[in-house]
């Protein structure tokens, strides 16, 4: 087995200065709530941090050039701008980088910003084609989203601002998954999360009582995005443990021969 990516083992200042990127999709989105509204088709970007793990969602509103670069642009916004991208080479990336890349030149241009955007220049890598291997961490990052979702979704139809929220919430669950302990004491239940290279702690939010005993026709909208919300947390976790369990069993190795 070869080594490790560099960017993955060497020390970073911050999260998502090399990030892994990937669409999910297609979802349907209404322009606004309420009956008579015609859905369409949208898409999920997942960004992952190649070190910490970490995922960022950003709803897409189509499958083009423009529209991710504006997903683009809220990513940046929120997690400051990349050293490098990672992602498969799709037509949707390709363009975007030839975007990117041209209004990279234009601003060099200017000398009044020349020293200012120097060291803003993001690389962009594509993955060799029909090797979906290399890109593993957020293609597991899209499984675990997707697979979900689907189950969850049902016949629900959420406006672009709901689904919104809803993907705030899975990002805020997946980023709450435990990597290793962060003491070696047994009574410390606390574990490393990539929360805490987000926000220095733990992702938490204020205790709200459970939806999942009502029936969803007694809900309302906000209230039927949270019953999701909960739904999606359970079947993932649940989902995550049958995964760790698993993975412990195969980890006992069992002597072939009887000793004594």
């Amino acid at each position: 087995m070869g080594d490790l990516p560099k960017m993955q083992v060497s020390h970073l200042p911050r999260s998502f200065s090399h990030c892994g990127l990937d669409y999910a999709g297609p979802v349907k989105v209404r322009a606004s709530a309420g009956r008579g509204i015609t859905s369409r088709k949208a898409y999920i970007a997942l960004f992952v941090c190649l070190s910490t793990r970490a995922i960022h969602l950003e709803l897409v509103g189509d499958y083009s050039t423009p529209s991710f670069l504006n997903a683009y642009v809220r990513f940046c916004s929120r997690r400051g701008l990349p050293h490098s991208m990672y992602s498969d080479n799709g037509t949707t990336f390709v363009g975007a980088e030839k975007e990117l890349a041209l209004a990279y030149r234009i601003a060099i241009c200017d000398l009044n910003f020349l020293n200012k955007t120097a060291c803003d220049n993001v690389s962009w890598n594509f993955i060799p084609p029909s090797a979906p291997h290399f890109g593993e961490m957020w293609e597991a990052g899209v499984r675990s989203v997707k697979h979900h979702l689907r189950r969850i979704l049902g016949n629900h139809t959420f406006s672009f601002e709901e689904f919104t929220i809803l993907l705030c919430k899975i990002e805020a669950c997946l980023n709450s998954r435990p990597i290793a302990p962060l003491s070696d004491s047994f009574d410390d239940y606390e574990s490393l999360t990539p929360g805490h290279f987000l926000i220095g702690s733990a992702l938490t939010v204020a205790p709200e009582p459970s939806l999942l005993h009502l029936q969803e026709n007694r809900l309302s909208r906000w209230q039927v995005v949270r019953h999701v919300t909960e739904r999606f947390w359970k079947l993932w976790s649940n989902d995550y443990v049958n995964t760790l369990q698993q993975r412990s069993k195969w980890r006992k190795v069992k002597p072939s021969v009887k000793l004594g």
